[in-house]
């Protein structure tokens, strides 16, 4: 009589119970009843009974017993028992003694059987990470990425690398656990996994701005330009002044400065400074910080990973660090975009060129910059420096030259806030504009040319297009309109275009800030879509310190994917070639701002007026 058969067909108890006498049973063959090989196929025909009923603990215990009666013979079965036991540990969350399961399955003889469990694995944390369990879904990721030898070629159902996937989903976690002020806990959490991200360990530090620290060894800090007003733009557009929806950014200029930080790291692509427990950032200790989105750690091309609480940050410890015992600064984050380029980081060259700043030092740019990049550095720069083209590696200095950003202006500000379009103050723009007009004449770069009709083109974009612009381009090349591509031109070409031009039409985008090298007299027509939020003073206080004058027309948006200040959008060729009408019509033309120099504090009060007359007509 076989008694194991009778235990399957007519055990009474829980299946938990029904294992634990099988397991006695197969110990002693002879007391079961029945042959070692016939008990193996019961078994296997018990644990695929388990295992489709919900039970795929039970399945794997059930493997076992078949595997362990097989004997050498065993492999297939203990095969089927880790594949039992890996999913009943991820459904149950026991991540951490799936780790011994996994190394299982890593053998020669479940080559065939791998693929299916990673993909298995992959599904479940996309299905856990779309229910907003991130840290069961980083396991899940993390144990398909071991499975596979921690190889890349892995990619999560949104097509995301699972090592990138495990890297965002750990910065939700690192947030939220910021926002609580749970910093400890949220070192702890990346220390995980941070080796399958390729990250270093996460250290704590103070926000403050590099004025903060001024006297302290280490620091020295230099202000050139006090804080001072800024006028309000004058906006203009072809219809009624519309409802903007933005915030109009703060009409006062911060401090201008120069600060030397020894002993410290920095790294490429991105702002982050860090020195002994700060890191220097002056937007992220800025009294606005609760309402900005800081993006550096964040964005796509970052090699740090970082997080952000309102006075206190993480920032990841590089393990391998580049070393360069001294110099400026002249990368960060989005430094390749021109619009970006010009704004934030052409200005610090104006503290650089400062008598206050020692000869020799060389300016270090990020070497993913366009070319045209350094070509702006070398006209802007007075004193002939060197200039180091920073990989994407952190770099500890020996020292460190820093300058300010022009104006406050975050990247992007937190849902809910309205967007901060920022004011720019044209006493710097105008001191660049002079010395890059200057250096465009000493090169004999300037055409003397006056009278050209550009239009912008911008088809090489994907981004914020204007998807009728061929036909927008016909309609103006009967009224004596040339197409240009400024991606195409060098920078000092794009300069003489500029200046050159008695009228302008295109998209409101970056290479329409070269708007600030045209003479007063020409009339710029800014084409953009219908957004409300846009930064239209942003563009025009850039424009206008240099004297032109912009006027926007507003078209129909075709296309919101994305951010909305990209949107793609429609111009009617009517509309365009009316306002042309309009602006041609004869007004009274300003003259662009002077240089800076040292002067009293009426006198600098006057000069941030942006129309205050120059000699030289430029």
């Amino acid at each position: 009589m076989s008694h194991f058969l009778d235990l399957i067909r007519d055990h009474r108890g829980g299946p938990g119970d029904l294992i634990a006498r099988l397991g006695a049973l197969a110990a002693d063959p002879e007391a079961a009843g029945i042959s070692p090989g016939a008990m193996i196929r019961h078994l296997d025909a018990l644990a695929f009974r388990l295992d489709g009923g919900g039970a795929p603990d039970l399945a794997a215990q059930a493997y076992d017993l078949a595997a362990a009666l097989a004997g050498r013979d065993g492999g297939r079965w203990t095969l089927a028992a880790a594949e039992a036991r890996l999913r009943d540990l991820c459904a149950r969350g026991r991540f951490a003694e799936a780790d011994p399961v996994v190394a299982r399955l890593r053998a020669a003889d479940a080559n065939r059987l791998r693929p299916r469990l990673m993909e298995d694995l992959i599904d479940r944390a996309w299905l856990l990470e779309l229910r907003g369990e991130a840290e069961a879904s980083v396991q899940c990721y993390r144990l398909a990425l071991d499975l596979n030898g921690g190889a890349p070629g892995l990619v999560s159902r949104d097509g995301d690398p699972l090592a990138k996937k495990i890297k965002n989903l750990r910065r939700l976690q690192l947030d939220a656990l910021i926002a609580a002020g749970a910093f400890d806990e949220a070192v702890a959490l990346h220390e995980t996994t941070r080796r399958l991200i390729g990250a270093g360990p996460l250290a704590g530090y103070n926000m403050v701005a590099a004025a903060s620290l001024a006297g302290r060894p280490g620091i020295d800090y230099a202000e050139l330009r006090p804080p001072r007003p800024i006028l309000a733009p004058e906006l203009k557009f072809t219809e009624p002044p519309p409802p903007l929806t933005s915030e109009p950014g703060d009409l006062e200029a911060p401090s201008q400065y120069l600060a030397f930080v020894d002993g410290c790291r920095a790294f490429p692509r991105s702002n982050l400074v860090v020195k002994d427990g700060h890191l220097i950032y002056d937007l992220a200790a800025h009294p606005r910080r609760r309402d900005v989105l800081l993006q550096d750690g964040v964005n796509p091309d970052q090699i740090v990973m970082a997080a952000f609480g309102e006075r206190r940050a993480l920032v990841e410890v590089p393990e391998d660090s580049l070393s360069i015992e001294v110099g400026l600064s002249m990368f960060g984050l989005q430094s390749r975009n021109y619009g970006h380029w010009f704004c934030e980081f052409v200005p610090r060259m104006l503290a650089y060129n400062d008598p206050r700043c020692p000869d020799g030092i060389p300016l270090c740019i990020d070497d993913h910059m366009p070319a045209t990049h350094e070509e702006v550095v070398r006209l802007v720069d007075t004193r002939d420096r060197p200039i180091i083209k920073l990989p994407p590696r952190p770099v500890a200095f020996g020292r460190l030259g820093l300058a300010p950003v022009p104006a406050f202006f975050p990247f992007e500000m937190r849902p809910g806030q309205r967007v901060y379009d920022t004011i720019w103050p044209s006493d710097i723009l105008v001191d660049l504009r002079t010395r890059i007009l200057d250096s465009a004449r000493a090169r004999g770069a300037l055409s003397g040319r006056t009278g050209r009709r550009l239009f912008i083109s911008r088809k090489a974009f994907a981004q914020r297009q204007l998807v009728n612009e061929v036909e927008i381009a016909e309609a103006l090349r009967s009224h004596g309109f040339e197409v240009i591509t400024p991606e195409t031109m060098t920078f000092l070409e794009q300069v003489d275009a500029f200046h050159a031009a008695d009228i302008i039409v295109g998209s409101s985008s970056s290479a329409l800030t070269n708007g600030l090298f045209c003479r007063p007299e020409c009339r710029i027509l800014g084409l953009i879509h219908a957004n409300l939020s846009f930064n239209f003073r942003g563009y025009t206080s850039f424009i206008e310190a240099g004297g032109a004058q912009i006027t926007f027309l507003r078209g129909a948006t075709t296309n919101e994917d994305g951010h909305a200040f990209h949107a793609s959008y429609r111009v009617a060729p009517s509309a365009v070639v009316a306002a042309l009408e309009h602006l041609q019509r004869p007004t009274s033309v300003p003259p662009p701002l002077q240089p800076h120099v040292a002067r009293s504090i009426v006198g600098r009060l006057l000069g941030a007026l942006p129309f205050a007359r120059q000699p030289g007509g430029q």
